[in-house]
């Protein structure tokens, strides 16, 4: 890393003089060839290593100053995309890291972001791998910009398979297939997230977008595996903006989670299903079929355990999980007691005294295909033996619903450290 004379690395100067520009790649219709929106790609300063983004935000990010860089990138963009008279009507993908979106704006870049708001049609594009990162802050997160009416892309899928099974999740407008997807060979890993994003894209309505296209091979890849937008060499290289825009022809999705006031996974099933009573010797059964289901899956799932107690966590529960997540997207429990890492690579949700979730018995499995929730909650009876606790219960593979129940828990995750 250069050392200027006074003391500050180049990485300092150019984030606090804010010396990062854009250039825009255009997406492409793969049916009918015209411009579907631009992408803006930072640029550091011209002549220097940070002129490469890897680079670049690579730095950034060991110098603590990721955040900081992200926001004033992003403004960059949305600056020059403004000054060119980008319409509303071409939207504008632009690359956020998750841990910005949650951050307070800069001083000096307030304006600039906020006007972008009302009057550019923003696509923040987030990283697969930032799904597991920290699901619980990323998806408040996207609930807020949301609420903006801006639209989400999930760059890099294919990148790591096992985030697939995320999607649902975060239920994304536009998947972003990776490079390596589109222009290396046809595999079992390949066609297992082709086939995954097609399931969510034919459940969803979410666009696919193929990035890397670079030769008709890769085009023709691209259009088997059911992208409808692409990016590449071949399309369209990196640039300034043009000086007249042509409206698209592909009208992007929009999707907004349901707002229901649910607080607990019980009250999001309560709300489309009847429950029926059951006894917890019934529902022990129920609830380890469901495990099961993950355990013996041929992808990565999501595994997400309510104990009510942590002393209902037991030794035998515990190494039954530990086998789940050796293999799995993200294994994550909840209980009043319940340690933020109650084994490694599981997740902790403690849960207050007055949390409305320990009344609960609580498993959902999630997978790019398979979907099941079991859906309990403690009647106020009084028994003798603990198997004879009674329980309203609600089983549903609804996927939507699952998913639904699911955000509910993930609020509750303990932040990553």
């Amino acid at each position: 890393m250069n050392q200027p004379q006074d003391g500050s690395t180049e990485l300092d100067r150019t984030v606090t003089k804010r010396a990062v520009y854009p250039v825009f790649q255009p997406v492409i219709s793969l049916r009918s060839g015209r411009v579907a929106g631009y992408e803006a790609l930072a640029r550091g300063p011209a002549g220097s290593e940070l002129r490469n983004p890897a680079e670049l935000f690579a730095q950034a990010q060991r110098a603590g100053r990721l955040t900081e860089l992200d926001w004033v990138a992003r403004a960059a963009a949305f600056r020059a995309a403004m000054a060119a008279g980008l319409p509303w009507d071409v939207p504008l993908f632009v690359n956020v890291e998750p841990s910005t979106m949650g951050s307070a704006c800069p001083a000096g870049l307030t304006d600039t972001i906020e006007t972008a708001s009302r009057e550019l049609q923003v696509v923040m594009e987030i990283t697969e791998r930032s799904l597991s990162d920290d699901p619980a802050a990323l998806l408040t997160s996207v609930a807020r910009v949301r609420g903006q009416s801006t639209r989400i892309a999930l760059d890099d899928v294919g990148v790591n398979p096992a985030s697939l099974s995320l999607l649902a999740l975060l239920s994304p407008e536009i998947i972003k297939l990776d490079r390596h997807v589109v222009q290396g060979r046809p595999t079992h890993e390949t066609a297992q997230v082709v086939n995954a994003v097609l399931a969510e894209s034919e459940r969803t309505g979410a666009i696919i977008l193929a990035e890397g296209i670079e030769t008709e091979r890769h085009l023709a890849a691209a259009i088997s595996m059911g992208a409808t937008l692409g990016q590449g060499w071949l399309l369209g290289r990196p640039g300034p903006l043009p000086s007249d825009f042509e409206r698209p022809d592909t009208d992007l999705p929009y999707s907004t989670a349901p707002d229901t006031g649910a607080r607990t996974p019980f009250e999001v099933a309560r709300r489309r299903r009847r429950a029926t009573r059951a006894t917890k010797r019934q529902l022990i059964p129920l609830s380890k079929h469901l495990e099961s289901m993950s355990e013996h899956a041929p992808e990565a799932t999501v595994l997400l355990g309510a104990f009510q107690g942590a002393q209902h966590f037991t030794e035998h529960t515990r190494h039954r999980y530990l086998s789940i997540a050796g293999k799995g997207a993200l294994t994550a429990v909840f209980g009043h007691g319940i340690a933020p890492q109650p084994a490694p690579g599981i997740r902790g949700g403690p849960l207050a005294d007055d949390d409305p979730l320990t009344a609960e018995w609580t498993v959902i499995v999630l997978g790019s295909y398979f979907s099941g929730g079991l859906f309990a909650r403690q009647l106020p009876t009084t028994c003798e033996r603990e198997a004879d606790r009674e329980f309203d219960v609600i089983i549903s593979y609804d996927r939507s619903l699952v998913a639904e129940a699911a955000r509910t828990l993930l609020s509750r995750l303990a932040p990553v450290s």
